[in-house]
């Protein structure tokens, strides 16, 4: 049976391993290289570097919708997508033998988009998972093949929940693979009153407004943790909130019920607390724009001495 791989991120990438140890992995198709880091310096995709490393050809077409000739030439009974990043082209969705599938990050019809995994933290989803789906021209909303289930821990991240989910995918095609070729399944159309979306992270997001539940900012810190990571402004400085905590205990806001949202309201050992509608979220590790990545208590005894007093106030 040959495959045609469609994926882009890390995410991608034991989807395509485990395809690529049993089955005929043809072509990959991936984003072209981007400039990464303070030196711009150009950079493949994961799946590239997964393609190179075991000789299966690689292309990378900047549109797809316009450049999709070689994905025709190479003949696949299948074209297989993960976390791709660009919308395939409906000549392609039915042009191999069997129609072609995506493994996406949630249980759909919820969180439809680019952004599944952050948006299930940032919402404090309980539960989360993998979709088989058939591929059509609205996004994310093929027939559903198959689906599985995982809870989502309390101190999830974006990092941790991509690995689990990645390997859940991966488990879970080949699974579902067999069943496709010999058409032991029966499609479920999925059900539009349940959908929702999950689009994609904009820079405007990243930025922490105090005036938020204490819970929702928690969420929000892990949800875009490790990348992009949320922020706020002290002094006009950029600061990256890496990770926190939350602090909701009644006695200890009884001399702030006045205070201004946003305002730091003391220092502990591990951090700074941040007043809150209903609470106070402690920064415990944080970034000053030019400087490396720091535990509060660090900076609390560098230039968060001057920057962070109590009593400052964040933007």
């Amino acid at each position: 049976m040959k495959i045609v791989f469609m994926g882009t991120p890390d995410f991608s990438v034991p989807i395509l391993r485990q395809l690529h140890k049993n089955y005929d992995v043809v072509l990959v198709v991936t984003q072209p290289d981007t400039p990464q880091g303070r030196k711009r310096v150009l950079t493949p995709p994961p799946v590239k570097v997964y393609a190179e490393k075991h000789h299966i050809p690689c292309f990378q077409p900047k549109r797809i919708k316009e450049d999709y000739q070689p994905v025709i030439e190479a003949k696949p009974d299948i074209i297989i997508t993960a976390a791709y990043g660009q919308i395939i082209p409906e000549t392609l969705l039915d042009f191999s033998k069997y129609k072609a599938i995506n493994v996406h990050a949630s249980l759909l019809p919820k969180l439809r988009g680019g952004a599944p995994i952050q948006r299930a933290i940032e919402r404090r989803h309980k539960t989360t998972g993998v979709t088989i789906m058939e591929m059509v021209k609205k996004m994310d909303a093929g027939d559903i093949l198959a689906q599985e289930a995982i809870p989502i821990d309390t101190l999830e991240t974006s990092g941790t929940l991509f690995d689990k989910l990645s390997n859940l995918g991966a488990v879970l095609l080949l699974q579902t693979l067999p069943d496709i070729i010999h058409q032991r399944i029966t499609p479920i159309p999925q059900n539009p009153k349940d959908v929702t979306f999950a689009y994609n992270i904009t820079r405007e997001e990243e930025r922490l407004d105090f005036n938020e539940s204490v819970l929702d900012l928690e969420a929000k810190i892990r949800a875009f943790h490790p990348q992009p990571n949320t922020y706020t402004v002290i002094n006009n400085k950029k600061l990256k909130i890496i990770w926190g905590r939350v602090h909701q205990c009644k006695n200890f806001f009884k001399n702030h019920t006045d205070t201004e949202n946003g305002t730091i309201i003391k220092h502990f050992q591990d951090g700074f607390a941040v007043k809150c509608p209903d609470g106070a979220l402690i920064a415990t590790q944080v970034q000053l724009e030019g400087k490396n990545p720091m535990s509060a208590e660090q900076f609390l005894r560098g230039a968060g001495q001057t920057l962070a007093k109590v009593g400052t106030k964040l933007a």
